[in-house]
């Protein structure tokens, strides 16, 4: 059985090639076929992994794919029974996530963790329109409410910017963010809490995720208000909707793995 998918998918060292062309031929031509009939889930080292005709499989820094719980390895199990001719890594948002939780976060949890924390001094949330009225007023709903729970459940108080102009976070509310992302543990829950993060651009909506304070939905939308206040106002674009799309199947499936992950 292939253990590693990742040969396949990237260009020949030297190669030249127009990085368009080499989308598409990554994504429609040289995928690899489906070798396996079936995918499933055996207990294996303290862990749950999803299995290919019974073999365990490995992720492309060509270590174990263990996985925490079952149900989060039922669900990277089903992506690739879910695999049809070929085997597209761009169908299968789990199981990127749940490879970079064990080649790149587990190593260096303390450095995303930092990461994470870096954007409560400068959240999308405190970044506020001086105008129009109503998208003030759009923004005031759908993030104040995530602001107030951050003070309350969190103990963060944040100070609100008018425009683009820089403001210091006090020392206290990034103290706070800081010992909430602390208590995620979990490589597989600090990958997913490090991507919604960084794909909303608001450590407090990743965290109100997190909590069960919103949902992935919720947030997403609240990530997008001033994106949807735009084509509003100016008509939709087909080009940021369909970028929007790709980045809502990362977005979900690091709320899933935030709540499939969990002990």
């Amino acid at each position: 059985m292939r253990e590693d998918l990742s040969k396949d998918l990237l260009p020949r060292h030297g190669e030249d090639i127009d990085p368009v062309a080499m989308a598409r031929r990554d994504l429609v031509k040289n995928l690899p076929k489906r070798f396996y009939a079936e995918a499933g889930v055996a207990e294996r080292d303290g862990g749950f992994a999803p299995v290919l005709d019974g073999k365990p499989t490995r992720t492309p820094g060509r270590n174990a794919l263990v996985l925490p719980t079952r149900a989060l390895a039922q669900a990277v199990a089903a992506e690739w029974a879910a695999q049809i001719d070929v085997i597209n890594p761009g169908s299968m948002p789990l199981t990127r996530l749940a490879n970079s939780a064990i080649d790149g976060v587990s190593r260096e949890v303390e450095a995303v963790r930092a990461e994470v924390v870096k954007y409560a001094g400068s959240d999308l949330l405190c970044y506020r329109a001086g105008d129009p009225a109503s998208l003030v007023a759009a923004q005031a709903a759908s993030w104040d409410p995530v602001l107030d729970w951050a003070r309350d459940a969190l103990g963060a108080r944040f100070i609100l910017s008018q425009g683009v102009m820089f403001v210091d976070q006090p020392a206290p509310a990034i103290e706070a963010v800081r010992a909430a992302v602390e208590t995620i543990d979990c490589p597989h829950r600090l990958a997913a809490l490090s991507s919604m993060t960084t794909l909303t651009g608001s450590v407090l909506l990743a965290l109100a995720v997190s909590r069960g304070r919103l949902t992935a939905e919720e947030a997403w939308r609240a990530a997008h208000v001033d994106e949807d206040f735009q084509m509003g106002a100016w008509g939709e674009d087909a080009e940021a909707l369909a970028r929007r799309t790709r980045r809502w199947s990362d977005m979900e499936a690091a709320s899933r793995v935030m709540r499939l992950a969990a002990r």
